[in-house]
């Protein structure tokens, strides 16, 4: 065989010292212009240090063309059959607010190749966590909705999927992402299913985008980096010129981009939605999932930490806490809305998924509670085979025109066909609906039902007419008649759908000041990981027309030039809801760390421990070594496992003497840059880093030697040190419910 010859004809090797050496990350062969490029050209040819495969046939045969031959061509866009393209941004519909029509096949294989383009794994939310649970409706919901589970008192077998949309199923959990929160419902109705996210807006429009978006957001095709990030040049170019996208940006660079935990996390079923009720009155609703926790976060160095430490964090903690008896619960909520032909609330279109409706304006009616209390058996057969479908609906719940919504109905299903192995995923134990299924669809891959009958069809008498059509009065599922705005097929938006800064700005500046800051810094560190500078200041130019203080700070940091806003917009009310900070929340399911040794009063852990169970709180030791202190009192950490980024809050029970395998060579966190040779340095480490990242701490004993080999000041907010270990754990619990010492934090 020929062997592969460099690109580098004369083979030499370019002397460090070389100013042409490339450097990893280098700027594309041709740098992107500032506005997006109009003029006709063909694709730009690959990077110096990029190479193909050879061009042969399927047989091995040298074909002899070019390697660039296989490689995508001409200066147009065009369908798979080479004709041209005149729109790609709107989907063809019965005018600019009706239903999308099936015979848009530019929308259906764009979407269809999109949904096919992986196999095995989801091609988005690949990476996800899931639990069993019920939901008990409370009967609010009756009124708008004849659906059976809403009924007062009824409970509803649920399975529920939380995911990153980004990364791969090997990717970590706590990156800065957006979360699915997927939840099917086993009704006795049929099966319906909330697919919805931890964000209320999405990034775009119209689903025919969908697969730009993600594709923009995905690791660079070329090197498949980087990995369940958004932090990248090609995300931040495809936002930036794609306006509509800011909406979802500034939520995902806010602090609900990183969350403490799947069971701190809202939900959102991002569209609007129509309920009808017994008397045929529709309502349009938003649905939201409130954590009884409350909505918490990560901070940025956390979660950079925990990637490193325990990538499987996310998971990890949903399936300790439920094994725990601490049942994460949310709320199911509904803002109402009239059903108008304009379909608008405030001014603000219902229809438009990058809009959300400020609770302020409509206030969120609880409906119910859900409670997860079961783990998977099987991760594969549950958690990986769960098939969603926002098409999978129950008599009482109808879907909407908003552009997004109506091409996910056509793409879930098909998407679960490509990954399933064909059209019978509904018989997997996990998908199987709870009530009788005579669907008269027949064979084809995988199917295990043995289909009794000869007539599969209707009308029939050879099987007696089975199955038979229900009618309204027995629960048969109908959609509600409406009236189609336009009977002009474009592929248009309405004009409502032109504002893309207002709502944005409104949230940043809904948000507290240490709030803020963290979305300054989010945005910073983004962009400061994009290598081309053009993509960086027409993001800014995006901020700009957001907040004049948000892109002032971003430029300064990233060393540019503040751009002028472009837009006029008038400055709407703030919206105190947004705000995750400034109000109290139960502490169940906190994870408390107690570090302790030999030298510790074991029945004051004791104590302590049994305190915390009866809070609804989870205890973990951490000490030298593994096994037991005493006799009763079970290690559940060591120090060599363990990092700050676990706990809620952390307690010192002990001296902190170093461990046997103190020292460098056995556990690199074991250096000791304090100058306490008597604390453990990793002991200190954990501290001094939950004291950083705002958490409560305390102690009892001899905790204050430990704080101060950490630097922790025991005077300091959030600290906690005293005799008395009832009194300790007393003002932890007020401590808690605020979930971090925010004074720790002074604005910038």
């Amino acid at each position: 065989m020929e062997a592969r010859v460099s690109r580098n004809e004369d083979h030499t090797r370019h002397n460090p010292s070389d100013v042409d050496v490339p450097i990893p990350g280098a700027s594309s062969v041709e740098a992107p212009s500032l506005v997006e490029p109009i003029e006709p050209r063909e694709p730009l040819p690959p990077k110096p240090d990029q190479d193909s495969p050879e061009t042969v046939s399927p047989t091995g045969v040298p074909t002899g063309a070019a390697k660039t031959a296989v490689s995508q061509s001409g200066r147009f866009l065009t369908m798979a059959q080479g004709t041209r393209v005149r729109e790609t941004d709107h989907s063809l519909k019965a005018g600019p607010r009706g239903p999308i029509l099936l015979q848009d096949h530019h929308l259906r294989e764009k979407i269809t190749h999109f949904d096919h383009e992986r196999i095995p794994e989801r091609v988005v939310h690949a990476r996800g966590a899931a639990a069993h649970g019920v939901f008990v409706a409370n009967g609010a919901g009756v009124g708008v909705s004849k659906a059976g589970f809403l009924g007062a008192g009824t409970e509803t077998p649920v399975f529920v999927r939380f995911s990153t949309v980004l990364g791969s199923r090997g990717s970590a959990d706590t990156v800065r992402d957006t979360r699915g929160f997927a939840t099917k419902f086993y009704s006795d109705e049929g099966t319906y299913d909330l697919v919805g996210n931890n964000i209320p807006v999405f990034f775009i429009q119209d689903g025919i985008k969908f697969p730009d978006v993600v594709h923009a957001a995905k690791p660079h095709p070329d090197r498949e980096i980087p990995q369940a990030q958004s932090a990248h040049d090609t995300f931040w170019d495809f936002v930036s010129l794609h306006t509509e996208a800011q909406a979802h940006t500034m939520w995902n660079m806010s602090d609900r981009g990183i969350p403490r935990s799947f069971r701190t996390m809202e939900g959102f079923g991002v569209h609007t939605f129509r309920l009808v009720n017994e008397a045929g009155e529709t309502t349009l609703v938003k649905f939201h999932w409130k954590p009884r926790q409350g909505v918490h976060s990560l901070v940025w160095e956390e979660a950079q930490i925990i990637n490193g430490m325990d990538p499987d964090f996310h998971r990890r903690d949903l399936a300790d806490t439920i094994e725990a008896g601490a049942y994460p619960q949310w709320d199911l909520g509904i803002q109402t809305f009239p059903d108008t032909p304009e379909e608008m609330f405030e001014g603000i279109d219902l229809l438009d998924p990058t809009k959300f409706v400020p609770e302020e304006l409509a206030p969120v009616q609880i409906i119910g509670t859900m409670t997860l209390n079961a783990n998977p058996t099987n991760y594969f057969a549950e958690t990986e085979q769960v098939a969603f479908h926002p098409g999978h609906l129950v008599p009482g719940i109808d879907v909407t025109n908003d552009p997004l919504l109506q091409a996910r109905l056509f793409s879930y299903i098909d998407t679960q066909i490509s990954r399933l192995g064909g059209p019978n995923f509904s018989q997997l134990p996990i998908n199987r609906p709870l009530t009788p299924v005579n669907d008269m669809l027949r064979d084809g891959m995988h199917q295990t039902a043995v289909h009794g009958g000869v007539a599969p069809y209707k009308p029939n008498s050879l099987d007696g007419g089975c199955p038979f059509l229900a009618g309204e009065d027995m629960n048969a599922y109908i959609e509600v008649p409406q009236e189609l705005p336009a009977s002009r097929k474009v592929r248009e938006s309405p004009a409502t759908f032109d504002d893309h800064f207002s709502q944005v700005g409104m949230f940043f500046r809904s948000l507290t000041q240490v709030e803020q800051d963290h979305v300054i810094q989010a945005y910073t560190f983004e962009l400061g990981k994009c290598y081309e500078e053009n993509i960086r200041i027409r993001q800014l130019q995006s901020l700009a027309n957001i907040d004049e203080r948000l892109c002032a700070e971003v430029a300064q940091g990233l060393g540019l030039p503040t751009p002028a806003s472009t837009v006029t917009m008038e400055e709407s009310a703030a919206s105190p809801a947004l705000s995750q900070i400034g109000k109290t929340w139960p502490i169940d399911g906190r994870i408390i760390g107690i570090i302790a040794d030999e030298s510790s009063d074991l029945e004051s852990i004791d104590s302590v421990r049994q305190d915390i169970h009866a809070a609804g709180m989870v205890p973990l030791v951490i000490a030298p070594k593994g096994g037991k202190l005493g006799t009763s009192i079970v290690v559940q950490r060591t120090w060599l496992t363990a990092r700050s980024t676990e706990f809620d809050a952390i307690l010192v029970a002990g001296s902190s003497a170093p461990g046997s395998d103190a020292t460098d060579s056995r556990d690199a966190k074991a250096g000791d840059p304090t100058g306490y040779a008597s604390v453990d340095p990793r002991a200190s480490l954990m501290l001094a880093e939950a004291y950083r990242h705002a958490k409560a701490l305390g102690g009892w004993g001899n905790a204050a030697n430990a704080l101060a080999a950490a630097g922790v000041p025991s005077t300091a907010p959030g600290v906690v040190v005293g005799d008395d270990t009832s009194a300790v754990v007393e003002q932890l619990k007020v401590l808690l419910a605020q979930h971090r010492v925010w004074e720790r934090f002074p604005a910038a």
